[in-house]
């Protein structure tokens, strides 16, 4: 009989593509894969208050691995959740600001945008049309934030300025020239899924992961046994144990077929 399992999903090309899609081959896998006993967790970099979408939701989850470790869920209970002091929430905000940064707090309950920062950006206005009242502005909500991380829009002003002043405090993601994610120091996917091992005394050695890009390394790197998808990045399949069909041909049920999961 096999040993059950606990299994850690990114969302963005790994769940679902660009446009919210899900195969109906992983709506299967996680279905069959928790009927074999084996536990499924999201392990995002999005913090809690961005995962809202009910067609995601409604996979039927173990638990949330969200904000990049810093919050935990299992069974819509909360087990883990570091939050960001106010006071350095508001130093941060300073900061950031005065290198031209335009910053996205992103909390437990809700994400945090000032609306002339990103009135005609092309991220601001998904955020606006996908989130409804869990997007609210920073400057009305000033030091009633709750958030656990937050990410920037960027110019090619002095970054590496900012990144000295703030390296103490935060580990830095950078997506490209113009977006970047703050991340408590010391924070990742991977230290989210060794909390939940601790949490439900699981042997790391039972873990497997399931990502597509650079900030899914930490996860990939903790993992037992690491899984990217056909589409994902060349960094993220250099650390692979294992590579499957992209995400549109039935990546993950393939891989959970080639693993002997299902």
């Amino acid at each position: 009989m096999q040993k059950k399992k606990a299994i850690f999903f990114d969302i963005d090309g790994t769940i679902w593509d660009r446009n919210n899609w899900i195969p109906d081959s992983t709506i299967r896998a996680i279905r069959e894969l928790r009927e074999k006993g084996h536990l499924t967790f999201i392990c995002t970099g999005r913090t809690r208050g961005y995962i809202q979408n009910p067609k995601l939701l409604n996979l039927g989850f173990d638990g949330i691995v969200s904000g990049c470790g810093t919050m935990i869920e299992y069974h819509d209970q909360v087990v883990f959740c570091r939050e960001i002091e106010k006071t350095m929430v508001e130093a941060t905000i300073n900061t950031v600001r005065k290198y031209g940064f335009r910053p996205i707090l992103e909390g437990r309950e809700y994400l945090y945008l000032d609306e002339e920062e990103f009135e005609d950006d092309s991220y601001g206005k998904k955020l606006r049309s996908e989130l409804g009242d869990h997007l609210r502005t920073i400057k009305d909500e000033w030091g009633r934030w709750e958030i656990c991380k937050l990410s920037c829009a960027t110019t090619d002003a002095d970054r590496e300025g900012c990144f000295q002043e703030l390296s103490p405090y935060y580990d830095f993601m950078i997506h490209n020239p113009h977006v970047l994610e703050m991340i408590p120091k010391g924070f990742h996917k991977g230290t989210g899924i060794l909390k939940v091992c601790k949490f439900l005394h699981i042997n790391k050695a039972d873990t497997v992961a399931f990502g597509d890009s650079a900030n899914d390394i930490g996860m990939l790197k903790t993992a037992a046994v690491s899984i990217v998808m056909g589409n994902g990045s060349d960094d993220a399949k250099a650390v692979a144990d294992y590579i499957t069909s992209p995400l549109g041909e039935d990546g993950i049920w393939n891989a959970c077929k080639h693993l002997k999961l299902l």
